[in-house]
């Protein structure tokens, strides 16, 4: 839980830093530009006021010099201009002996340099036409005071950027504990289970974990039906061979039983009972015992391998068809569904004349699969005879009782249902409807 806690922390805070940085920057970025923006303006007016300073002369143009700023007069005021026009230029007296720096282009340019005098300049340059001639104004404003106090204030700002980055650290991890609270709880129940405290995990628990505690419970709950079974299957395999194990001991220990055929006749009967009784029974505890899911089961994949297997063992005289959705997957174990489909469609194979067909679906309610043949099928009268309870093996209908005794005890595993119907096609339809299984 505290690694988890951790990765949480460290995650919050790479993305912050990095979200921070970048709206930082872009923040920042934006305000310089902004800030640009609108001591442009007032450059602008200085060209404009430059502009309507120069009247005409005698000699031609001149510069009305009561209509100047005195910042122009100053040397190295942080205001200069210069106005160029056709017959020469005149520049600010604060430049004193240095010289504006020429752009290639006019507009807003910014970070020029005035010599070694240490300020970077803010520059616009405009063409304008008076009295028919034209005339280029140049008017630039020491940008480094705006800049320290800009610089100042980044400081400030990353300063209480890093101040809240840290509260909100502080709060995450706060709120982080308190979330995952319930995970704690649910771990100690869990704890308290594999001690043998409780049965089950309380269902009183946030909206985001109730999922997770019904698949829990639901395992549970299938774990011990599972082990429910398992108990009640060996207990049937142990009553089961107490009569054939009684009568095999009384034939083994009579001295005719290599001169009666008959004897021998009965214990090879009685032995084959037992190796039936023992191989259903071990398939029911290992199916009920399967608590947790194998491997899915993909239509696609498995049925063209499981079909041609069919083609080969049965002949070609067999037409084997299956109507399944692409893509169609199963949640439940691919070696169980391998066995129930081997064992429906080789006993539709035994009995069909030339068609055998599967037909899978899924439906609100959940799955349902359908193996149909043309054979002679089984009487109504027998079909409740093949699956009552106590019903011996080899009296059942050959072909269709060992397989569909495993069949059935698959499906009941699974709770799903098992009937067998006419086909349409003239012989057995065995029909499986199996509840939507919760995902794992």
């Amino acid at each position: 839980m505290r690694s988890i806690q951790r990765r949480l922390s460290l995650g919050l805070i790479a993305v912050m830093l990095v979200i921070g940085l970048i709206m930082a920057q872009t923040s920042l970025w934006l305000f310089e530009v902004g800030l640009q923006r609108y001591l442009e303006s007032g450059l602008r007016n200085e060209s404009e006021n430059l502009l309507a300073a120069l009247v005409r002369g005698p000699a031609g143009f001149q510069l009305d010099e009561q209509r100047l700023s005195g910042a122009y007069h100053r040397p190295f005021s942080g205001h200069y201009f210069r106005v160029d026009f056709a017959d020469g230029h005149w520049r600010s007296r604060s430049l004193w002996d240095f010289e504006l720096p020429q752009p290639q282009a006019n507009g807003l340019h910014a970070n020029l340099e005035l010599g070694n005098t240490g300020q970077s300049l803010l520059m616009l340059t405009a063409d304008y036409r008076k009295f028919g001639q034209p005339i280029s104004i140049t008017v630039a404003q020491d940008y480094t005071p705006v800049r320290k106090s800009f610089q100042r204030m980044q400081q400030i700002g990353m300063g209480l950027g890093l101040a809240a980055l840290i509260l909100v650290l502080i709060l995450q991890r706060v709120t982080v504990r308190r979330a995952l609270r319930p995970l704690n709880v649910v771990r100690e129940q869990i704890s308290q289970l594999q001690q043998g405290q409780r049965s089950q995990l309380d269902n009183q628990v946030p909206l985001e974990l109730a999922p997770l505690v019904d698949q829990i419970n639901h395992l549970l709950i299938h774990t011990e039906d599972s082990l429910k079974r398992s108990r009640n299957a060996l207990g049937n395999l142990g009553h089961a061979l107490k009569t054939p194990l009684a009568v095999m001991l009384s034939l083994a220990s009579s001295q005719q039983l290599d001169t009666h055929p008959a004897l021998r006749k009965t214990l090879r009967e009685q032995l084959q009972q037992i190796q039936q009784r023992l191989e259903r029974e071990l398939n029911r505890a290992r199916l009920s015992g399967d608590a947790l899911p194998g491997a899915r089961f993909d239509c696609d994949l498995e049925l063209p391998g499981l079909f041609s297997t069919l083609q080969m063992i049965h002949g070609e005289h067999l037409q084997l068809t299956y109507d399944v959705p692409a893509g169609l997957f199963l949640p439940w174990d691919r070696e169980d569904l391998l066995e129930l489909l081997g064992n429906l469609l080789d006993n539709a194979c035994k009995w069909a004349d030339s068609e055998v067909r599967l037909g899978l679906g899924q439906s609100p309610r959940g799955t349902w699969l359908l193996v149909e043949d043309d054979g002679p099928g089984i009487p109504e009268s027998r079909r409740e005879a093949v699956f009552s309870r106590g019903t011996r093996l080899d009296e059942q209908t050959r072909g269709h009782g060992l397989g569909l005794g495993i069949v059935r005890d698959i499906v009941e595993a699974w709770g799903g249902t098992l009937q067998l119907l006419a086909s349409p096609m003239g012989g057995l339809q065995v029909r499986i409807d199996l509840p939507e299984r919760l995902s794992s």
